[in-house]
């Protein structure tokens, strides 16, 4: 996938946003995804902070049953694709149909000479039968430290295992360096790169060469880890428009 097939799939020309839902039950996480499709969002990510993958999955087909179009995606907090485009194939098997995954670790090594961990995803990910995007975190928050000598390797290295490449910075709600996101897009090429942490409305439009911005903090209420504010969305998403009316 290049960059431009992956702006027609949502039909915007700039960073698509795509807000993250901490879940918590199945309620509020249809509240959330109420929220959003009133302000337009092209779709979201669901993630299970708070509990563990088989409490989740009601929850991704309740959402799916409710809003059989809404674009889903979903992150198995510290899984990795091995383990989780089984499952992704199982429930596309039952109508449960997910859009997309996000792992947080795409097992990429920018030191070894062959990515073998990459590969066996891969393998698993082709046998599963699931057919969505694959968002792979490399040089991503809470994994393995990356030396500013090797982003551009791991980078490079990336583009070749996943549809999206996906960084972010240090840590949650914590902005990504300039120069590691200029780093990243020039290692790319014409491949998306998504950015999973930091985005708000006040920032946003340092992030040119960002595909898609993936984001939960930047647009919730203030102190709150789990719902949206319609009026921080809105703004975001202004500014993603303003950014793809400018390039």
């Amino acid at each position: 996938m290049n960059r431009s097939d992956f702006h027609a799939l949502f039909d915007t020309p700039g960073p698509v946003v795509l807000p993250v839902i901490h879940v918590l039950d199945t309620p509020r996480t249809l509240a959330n995804v109420e929220v959003l499709r009133a302000e337009g969002a092209a779709g979201c990510f669901l993630i299970n902070h708070d509990f563990g993958v088989e409490p989740f999955l009601p929850i991704m087909r309740a959402v799916r049953a409710a809003h059989p179009d809404l674009w889903m995606g979903v992150n198995f907090l510290a899984v990795t694709g091995r383990d989780a485009f089984p499952v992704l194939g199982r429930l596309a098997g039952e109508g449960c149909a997910v859009d997309a995954y996000w792992a947080d670790d795409a097992r990429i090594d920018e030191r070894a000479a062959a990515q073998d961990e990459a590969a066996e995803i891969a393998r698993v990910r082709a046998a599963s039968g699931w057919d969505g995007l694959y968002f792979g975190g490399t040089a991503f928050k809470k994994q393995r430290p990356v030396a500013a000598a090797g982003l551009g390797t791991a980078a490079r290295l990336a583009a070749g295992w996943m549809d999206v490449v996906t960084t972010s910075g240090i840590a949650t709600g914590e902005e990504a360096d300039d120069a590691k996101i200029a780093t990243f897009r020039a290692a790319i090429g014409d491949a998306p790169l998504a950015l999973a942490s930091g985005i708000a409305p006040e920032n946003a439009h340092r992030y040119r060469d960002v595909d898609a911005f993936m984001v939960a903090t930047g647009i919730n209420r203030p102190g709150n880890f789990y719902d949206i504010d319609p009026a921080r969305l809105a703004a975001l998403m202004a500014v993603a428009r303003e950014t793809g009316e400018a390039t």
